[in-house]
């Protein structure tokens, strides 16, 4: 099916393009732009007067909850959640239950989502046997039936030997590995940031050390080996220290963090609200800060969702026994604008850190408008206003830090591979 997008407003972030445009969607794929596309035949024609056209968005961590977790949320629900947020490519975390170790639990997730017919699903596999930190996966069986990347989740792995082996051998075959920077024994019992806020409220504290030990530690290991290392949520000025550093080394070492992390700080724990039982932890406003900056700056490649979808009965409890997470593929595109209007960004520049970054990261085509790209484009208004109320969410997961806020943002048209999978009613 042909479809032509006319009138709207081009923001290319991989070329930094920012201009008055028409795009022709052809075969799965961008067929022409501008002239080329002008005067085009098509059988549907998409009116972007006032809009924006840009490339679909790329986040890097969203937790589907299948298998094992549908009563947190189901495929379908999160895909529509998915494309309704604009997320047209999307990378799951192996912390299902049970894990992605096996290379038919990655195959029927594939095969599901592509039933489904919405976002691209990229499994990444679980580095070691049923994340337990002790025994290596088959890398290469799960690599070949479709992940794209080894990770651990939240789970650490605590014998640095086995991390040193599974780098050696992801190094060895060319397979990135994304991981958390985290201590588990610093970190402890810990559920929020240890600072003045926990100290008032009374609860157990994770130290900042905790990420930076963890960090300083898996930069040794990536001095050592090579291993091409996604460094996963990073939440503290520290820890943006440590990976400046070894940027200058020239280290093959990329890294992420939850764009709530750009937004939110301790403070936000007001008297206890579970909202904001987050992992890693909400950190000092300084925290907030660099990490901020250090998007905008590239230190810190690009930001997440890291959609984690909980139910009612263990998100509504007391502060330190609620389960961490929030729901965030519908909030990603208004969050993300958010942040560059604050940074007084460019569009284009806003837009290449859910787009062009994570595209170069996962190593996809995607996450840009050019002649041959694939089809994947999102149509959005970038100063609709957007009220984050459980019933206008879309996940099966209502729960969130931002109920109640009010942004700017709103997703009109989403299409994947040249098809439209989203209209906004």
């Amino acid at each position: 099916m042909r479809i032509l997008i006319r009138n709207g407003r081009l923001v290319d972030p991989a070329s930094g393009r920012d201009a008055p445009g028409e795009l022709l969607l052809a075969d799965g794929r961008i067929a022409a732009l501008d002239g080329e596309a002008r005067g085009a035949s098509a059988e549907q024609v998409i009116d972007a007067q006032g809009l924006v056209v840009a490339p679909g968005l790329i986040d890097l961590s969203a937790r589907l909850r299948e298998p094992g977790y549908e009563f947190k949320a189901t495929l379908e629900s999160e895909m529509e959640a998915a494309v309704a947020g604009g997320v047209t490519s999307l990378a799951c975390p192996p912390d299902t239950d049970p894990p992605l170790d096996e290379p038919g639990l990655v195959d029927m997730l594939r095969r599901r989502a592509k039933a489904l017919a919405r976002a691209r699903v990229y499994p990444i596999g679980a580095l070691t046997v049923k994340l337990e930190g002790a025994r290596l996966t088959e890398m290469a069986e799960l690599a070949a039936a479709g992940c794209v990347a080894f990770s651990q989740a939240n789970v650490g792995i605590t014998d640095t030997q086995v991390l040193w082996r599974a780098l050696q051998y992801a190094a060895t075959f060319g397979y990135s590995v994304w991981l958390r920077a985290e201590d588990r024994w610093l970190a402890g019992g810990g559920v929020a940031h240890d600072g003045e806020v926990a100290t008032r409220l009374g609860l157990a504290g994770i130290p900042v050390f905790a990420e930076t030990v963890a960090l300083a530690t898996l930069i040794e290991l990536v001095r050592a080996t090579g291993t091409r290392v996604h460094v996963c949520r990073l939440s503290s000025a520290a820890g943006v220290e440590l990976v400046r550093a070894a940027r200058r080394e020239a280290l093959p070492i990329t890294c992420d963090i939850g764009i709530h992390h750009a937004h939110l700080s301790e403070i936000d724990l007001g008297y206890f609200d579970a909202q904001c039982r987050l992992d890693p932890p909400l950190r000092s406003r300084r925290d907030r800060e660099a990490l901020a900056q250090a998007l905008a700056d590239g230190t810190i490649d690009c930001a997440v969702s890291d959609h984690t979808p909980v139910d009612d009965d263990h998100k509504l409890l007391p502060f330190g026994e609620a389960e961490p997470g929030a729901t965030g593929l519908e909030l990603l595109l208004p969050l993300t604008l958010k942040w560059g209007g604050e940074r007084r960004l460019g569009l284009a520049q806003t837009l290449a850190r859910v787009t062009s970054e994570p595209a170069r990261i996962l190593g996809v085509g995607a996450g840009r408008l050019a002649a041959g790209a694939p089809g994947d484009v999102i149509v959005f208004d970038p100063d609709a206003p957007f009220r984050v109320l459980p019933g206008a969410l879309k996940s099966q997961g209502k729960n969130s830090p931002f109920l109640g806020y009010e942004l700017a943002g709103r997703v009109r048209s989403t299409l994947v591979a040249g098809r439209v999978v989203y209209a906004q009613p």
